[in-house]
């Protein structure tokens, strides 16, 4: 028996299982393009030149070249009126061509993201936001039309480890509409105990201790530590966060929301940052989009 010191766990590698997934998309756009001579369409919509919105569009567009999704490109000012980007919404869901909308959030102060997010057509929205498609998460025996894509990935990451979740106790660390939330009731609807810990829950070292799933989902830099972790228990880690780091040329690096180094020592299972849940995310969107355009172009 190795001492506990040795303990090292399994890394998921989330960059491989999305590049197989996204093969797979491939293939199946090729069908689709030779069978009914359509490929799938996603409209992506960006309101002003935030950084780290851009790099996450970049991304999702080149994504979609990859696989053969053709992508329509909204690029709107920041100064963009909320009825202007309704007119473009609406625009975007009368087009046959566009199966998916996403509009990149955060929004402008000026713009109600919700009146934005619901005007998506409920059968083009592949990330999942819409109200009616969060309701019915919400409710059992009924099926949304799209799961939104991180919370999506994070079940897709277990299951492709082998990992079950029936039965076992999932605690989830955060309560964002974008993750925590959702993947909570993805959790439940696989036939998981869930609890969710958040910034008014007490002494939530002791309840993400008695895991044996762990989704870290609160934006707190490495708020996880090891000595919080069951040993064998499965840590989906979906936290990015910039700390200072004098020695990157950056100045400095990405880390989750758990305790990497620590955690690798007790936990049985283990998602890297970066190179986790971040490409399981445009997977899944690149899932999403295909399933709205199958619904289309195969009936």
């Amino acid at each position: 028996m190795a001492s506990p010191s040795d303990h090292k766990a399994n890394i998921i590698d989330g960059k491989a299982i999305a590049q197989t997934i996204r093969n797979e998309i491939a293939a199946e756009v090729q069908q689709l393009s030779q069978k009914h001579g359509k490929v799938p369409g996603l409209a992506v919509v960006i309101v002003g030149n935030r950084k780290d919105s851009q790099s996450y569009v970049n991304m999702k567009r080149k994504a979609c070249a990859e696989v053969g999704i053709k992508s329509f490109d909204i690029d709107l000012p920041e100064q963009v009126s909320e009825a202007e980007l309704i007119a473009k919404v609406d625009e975007l869901n009368a087009n046959p061509d566009v199966h998916g909308i996403l509009v990149q959030l955060p929004l402008p102060k000026h713009i109600n993201e919700e009146k934005v997010l619901t005007e998506i057509s409920i059968e083009k929205d592949v990330d999942g936001f819409h109200p009616l498609n969060i309701g019915k998460l919400a409710m059992k025996g009924r099926d949304p039309l799209f799961l939104p894509c991180t919370p999506k990935g994070c079940l897709e990451l277990l299951s492709r480890s082998g990992i079950t979740v029936k039965g076992k106790k999932a605690v989830v660390v955060g309560r964002s509409n974008i993750v925590g939330l959702p993947v909570s009731l993805l959790l439940l609807k696989a036939d998981a105990t869930v609890t969710i810990v958040h910034s008014h829950s007490q002494d939530p070292e002791k309840i993400i201790r008695e895991a044996d799933i762990i989704i870290a989902a609160a934006g707190q830099a490495m708020m996880v530590k090891g000595s919080w972790i069951k040993p064998g228990a499965a840590v989906i880690d979906v936290g990015t966060n910039a700390i200072d780091d004098p020695s990157k040329k950056s100045g400095y690096r990405l880390v989750g929301d758990v305790h990497y180094q620590e955690a690798c020592k007790v936990a049985g299972w283990i998602t890297p940052v970066p190179g986790g849940v971040g490409p399981m995310t445009v997977a899944m969107l690149l899932k999403n989009t295909l399933d709205g355009a199958k619904r289309v172009i195969e009936h």
